[in-house]
């Protein structure tokens, strides 16, 4: 199915451009976020007269992205948790869970779908994640996974 697109997505194009997706992909995501339009020659023209302001509207998502990019850069983040005897954790931490510590400590209003765990967090220790700001900014950050108390 062939959309075009209506803002900068990493790995699939830049604002203006047709390009051809799954159908699926294009009715329940793109569509339905705003992301794009069905690739009709109406939408096309009017994507193409709208495209100064969406590109305004996208640098400034890229300006707030680069702000908090540099209020996250390098910061640790620790996360108390029960524990098993082995040191292993009930469950794991999942970005749910760290995008609602993120608003707590930093007021930094996250959805969860743009936080990666580069590797699951299902033990105590430090974890990197990925923060997915922009389509052409990522953060990193570190989260420290501590014992709240000793399960015996």
């Amino acid at each position: 199915m062939k959309v075009v697109l209506l803002e900068n997505l990493r790995k699939l194009g830049n604002i203006g451009e047709i390009i051809n997706v799954k159908r699926g992909y294009a009715r329940n995501f793109l569509i339905p976020q705003k992301k794009a339009l069905f690739a009709s020659e109406k939408n096309i023209k009017e994507v193409d007269k709208i495209k100064s302001d969406l590109s305004q509207k996208d640098l400034e998502k890229k300006k707030l992205a680069k702000g908090i990019a540099e209020k996250l850069k390098n910061k640790t983040i620790e996360i108390k948790k029960l524990i098993t005897e082995n040191k292993e954790l009930y469950g794991s931490v999942k970005p749910t869970e760290i995008s609602k510590i993120l608003k707590e400590i930093e007021n930094i209003d996250l959805s969860s779908s743009l936080i990666q765990p580069v590797t699951e967090i299902k033990s105590i220790g430090e974890f990197k994640v990925v923060l997915n700001l922009h389509s052409e900014i990522e953060c990193f950050i570190k989260i420290r996974v501590v014992p709240e108390e000793q399960v015996k």
